[in-house]
């Protein structure tokens, strides 16, 4: 699977950080901004969105995201700008317009092994049928979570994947 940061590091290198543990989820607070809480999951509006150094357009740009649909943590809130994590830990500004609401997330992006493949199962349980198998980075679309199950669907296949092998949601959150 291609990389999905696609575009010229402008940087010496990229932000790295831990990426979000249910301790970090607990510790959650109202954006100075919205209101809503930080931090907080989301998704790409746009095929393409700049990842900037600031919040701001006299900022470097860091990164070019390619993927609409690409799920990205929300860290941060100043006045139009978001500053986000992606999968990889990456961080930096993008403008709010360029965001959706919309929660999507990636299939096991940690997988070393490109080749392993993901059972998407027919009901949030372990013995269901499966599906489909999925790759490691491959994007869902999340249409609720409960359980430590996640109901998603990639285009018109829809089924049940464990929580834990999902990045764009929190372990343990509810997603109505």
């Amino acid at each position: 699977m291609p990389n999905l940061r696609v575009g010229c590091l402008v940087a010496a290198g990229a932000f790295l950080a831990a990426m979000a543990t249910g301790a970090q989820a607990q510790d959650m607070h109202a954006g100075s901004v919205t209101g809503l809480p930080v931090p907080r999951y989301v998704s790409l509006k746009s095929d393409r969105v700049n990842l900037r150094e600031g919040p701001s357009k006299e900022h470097r740009t860091r990164w070019v995201y390619q993927k609409a649909g690409l799920p990205v943590e929300v860290t941060a809130e100043f006045e139009t700008w978001r500053r986000i994590r992606d999968s990889d830990g990456a961080e930096g500004w993008v403008l709010h317009s360029l965001l959706s609401g919309r929660r999507t997330a990636l299939v096991a992006p940690w997988s070393k092994n490109r080749t392993e493949l993901f059972p998407l199962r027919s009901a949030a349980d372990a013995k269901a049928a499966v599906v489909a198998e999925l790759q490691p980075g491959v994007v869902t679309s999340v249409a609720s979570c409960a359980h430590e199950w996640c109901h998603v669907s990639v285009h018109s296949i829809s089924g049940y994947m464990p929580q834990e092998r999902l990045w764009g949601v929190y372990p343990n959150e509810n997603v109505d």
